[in-house]
């Protein structure tokens, strides 16, 4: 009886004390939004604007003059990620980037959809106001599932297609046991949990985000204490972080049998590092669009075109310019 009472008690001191490291955690993790107008100054350049589209103040950025070219970045990403490659792009060509709703300036839209079916159909309305009617498109992950989406719809209008490491192939069980046991990111597990996701619109600690950028990078040596600043704190923006969990819970229409329908011109580019997508859905892209041509990096990760500009740009250049 005695022995069970000390267990009882230490039990209690163990749970006490679980709580309140947690409540210290919670206290010390915990992030008010920052308001947008805090962060335009460091984040709105000169060659920003914002411009309504559908339901949503979009910040995009436009550079250059020439054939243009659209640039969709990632999941948490924003325009920014694009820095590097515009700069030489624009020499060129006119270059058009945005945050997505739920990413970046942006924020979050009135009808809190967040789809790739809806960042489709946005970005083609942004050509539309822009009144431009044929052009490039290049997407990373998420922005490559739209990407593809936009040249499946509208094969008229799109010239190209730069698809780098490309989101919109779920897992195959054909794939090699070392990457049948890849799972989803651990950032997408906890987003995808109801009570996790609301907890993170709140307590969102900064080494959070310093993590899943390693993971994102083939050479994590190569992240610049800048670029983890600049992503959390357009983590933090006024309304993204609950907008980022609606995305999670409508990701939007799963098209992976009709990739094989696509037609337009494609290069598509891969991080052999990539820990988010594997390298084996590169070759599932190169086999299902028959006019397609595959570049892979064996020493980048998930974002390459941020991780190696200048060599990922090389093959884009070739590929845009060859008639």
């Amino acid at each position: 009886m005695q022995m069970l009472r000390k267990i009882s008690r230490y039990t209690l001191f163990f749970l006490g004390g679980l709580i309140l490291l947690v409540l210290i955690l919670g206290a010390a993790w915990y992030k008010q939004d920052i308001p947008v107008k805090d962060l335009e100054p460091v984040y709105f350049t000169t060659e920003s604007s914002y411009i309504d589209i559908l339901d949503s103040k979009m910040h995009i950025r436009q550079r250059g003059s020439g054939p243009a070219i659209f640039l969709i970045h990632g999941s948490f990403a924003s325009l920014h990620t694009w820095d590097a490659w515009e700069q030489e792009l624009s020499k060129s060509y006119r270059t058009v980037s945005m945050d997505l709703p739920a990413h970046g300036l942006t924020g979050p839209n009135q009808s809190r959809l967040y789809s790739t079916d809806y960042y489709d159909e946005l970005v083609m309305e942004l050509a539309n106001q822009l009144r431009i009617d044929t052009f490039y498109v290049a997407g990373n992950s998420m922005g490559g599932n739209i990407a593809w989406k936009m040249a499946l719809h509208h094969p008229d209008r799109i010239k190209k297609l730069v698809l780098i490491d490309a989101a919109g192939y779920g897992r195959k069980t054909s794939d090699t046991a070392k990457h049948q046991k890849r799972s989803d990111p651990f950032l997408f597990k906890m987003l995808n949990s109801e009570l996790i996701g609301n907890i993170l619109t709140r307590i969102t600690p900064r080494f959070l985000v310093s993590v899943n950028m390693k993971q994102v990078y083939g050479d994590p040596s190569k992240i610049k204490e800048a670029d983890v600043d600049r992503f959390y704190k357009l983590v933090l923006r006024e309304g993204n972080r609950k907008a980022t969990v609606d995305r999670f819970r409508k990701p939007g229409t799963n098209l992976q049998d009709s990739i094989q329908f696509i037609k337009v011109p494609t290069l598509i580019i891969w991080g052999e590092k990539d820990k988010w997508i594997p390298v084996e859905h590169a070759y599932r892209f190169q086999k299902s669009i028959s006019n397609s041509a595959l570049v892979i990096f064996p020493q980048a990760g998930h974002i390459p075109m941020e991780e190696i500009p200048e060599e990922t740009l090389k093959p884009v250049m070739e590929f845009l310019a060859k008639k």
